[in-house]
């Protein structure tokens, strides 16, 4: 089972982190959400305190997607809402493609790059994040205590990494390290995001402006490619926005998994202010 957490109350809504994070990233939002729903924390296999990812078959995308389900089988979730940023916001497509979920909303999901030159320059970002993480380990508890350093160390990841209290930095960090053998196992295993999903499972895809990473001009690409989602922007964030903007990312988050209670004109017309 993978390690977890249950918050709140309300229709359940499931959070999945991104590659080489942990599910403490999503802590920022999560005073916005636990009145409107039940949230649900997973680290995704080989992150944070849950099980190595061990692949099956060969098959990572099947993997991780059984995970997922075994996940939710047992907890008792039929058709929760999910969400997800970057390889999470991937994941999330998958389930709504899969039917498991009653809607999906990413941020920043991997899932739209161009071609393979766009997939390198990721592959070895994120090669540089993690070779840097371990090339720092012997400093970085002093360095996290500082928001300039912060600042430094955390600006390809997200634009405000100075927002993140310092013993969760550090942790964050050491959570990169601790997923580098998943990391290995994931990337060679990537492709561009091309399934239908049912018109009955909305999607959102909110794409951060100032993402570093997976960079804005995907967003173009998901627009064309996915056009009957809503499409919105998440200005002044980065590629991890939970804490640069925690109240803009939990209205998304919010209004991506409406109730029958609140699908109502007023939800339309704030959703419609978020484009």
């Amino acid at each position: 089972m993978l390690s977890h957490e249950v918050h709140g109350s309300g229709e359940p809504l499931v959070l999945v982190h991104g590659l080489t994070h942990r599910r403490q990233g999503w802590y920022p939002v999560l005073e916005h959400l636990t009145d409107h729903r039940t949230v649900v924390l997973f680290d995704l296999p080989g992150h944070g305190e849950s099980h190595d990812l061990v692949v099956r078959d060969g098959d990572v995308q099947a993997t991780l997607r059984a995970e997922l389900v075994e996940a939710m089988d047992v907890l008792g979730l039929d058709r929760p809402h999910i969400a997800g940023n970057s390889l999470g916001g991937r994941i999330a497509l998958e389930a709504a493609a899969d039917g498991l979920v009653a809607s999906a909303t990413t941020l920043s999901p991997a899932a739209f790059w161009h071609n393979g030159l766009d997939f390198a320059y990721i592959r070895g970002l994120f090669t540089w994040l993690t070779a840097s993480a371990r090339l720092l380990e012997p400093v970085t508890p002093v360095l996290a205590r500082h928001s300039a350093a912060r600042r430094v160390m955390g600006a390809m990841v997200s634009a405000h990494p100075e927002r993140i209290p310092p013993e969760e930095f550090l942790a964050d960090v050491h959570g990169m390290r601790r997923a580098i053998p998943a990391m290995r196992q994931i990337f060679p295993a990537a492709e561009v995001f091309d399934r239908p999903i049912a018109a009955s499972v909305p999607v959102t895809i909110a794409w951060a402006a100032r993402d570093l990473i997976l960079l804005p001009y995907q967003a173009r690409i998901a627009e064309r490619r996915m056009p009957h989602a809503r499409h919105v922007r998440l200005p002044g964030c980065g590629h991890v926005p939970m804490a640069d903007d925690p109240a803009l990312v939990a209205q998304v988050l919010l209004e991506g998994s409406p109730s029958v209670e609140e699908d109502d004109g007023a939800g339309s017309a704030s959703r419609a202010g978020l484009r």
